[in-house]
């Protein structure tokens, strides 16, 4: 298993699961739309910056939540 911060620009994945023991982390991945079996797309890397697409909408989170999207 590889998380999203291991993921390639450009390219599609699929959530299988959020791996974090911190209630409120999952919980905002959850109002962001990430969730075990939506589709994420990592458009850009910048330093431990992360953009992202999930449900037609750009987000962009840090290493730390990147690391917790497991794909």
């Amino acid at each position: 298993m590889k998380n999203l911060a291991q993921g390639n620009v450009n390219t599609a994945y699929t959530i299988k699961e959020i791996k974090t023991n911190d209630y409120e982390l999952k919980e905002f991945l959850f109002t962001l739309g990430c969730y075990e079996g939506e589709t994420v797309t990592v458009i850009s890397m910048l330093a431990d910056n992360y953009v992202i697409t999930v449900k037609d909408a750009r987000y962009s989170v840090d290493k730390d939540l990147a690391e917790a999207i497991i794909i």
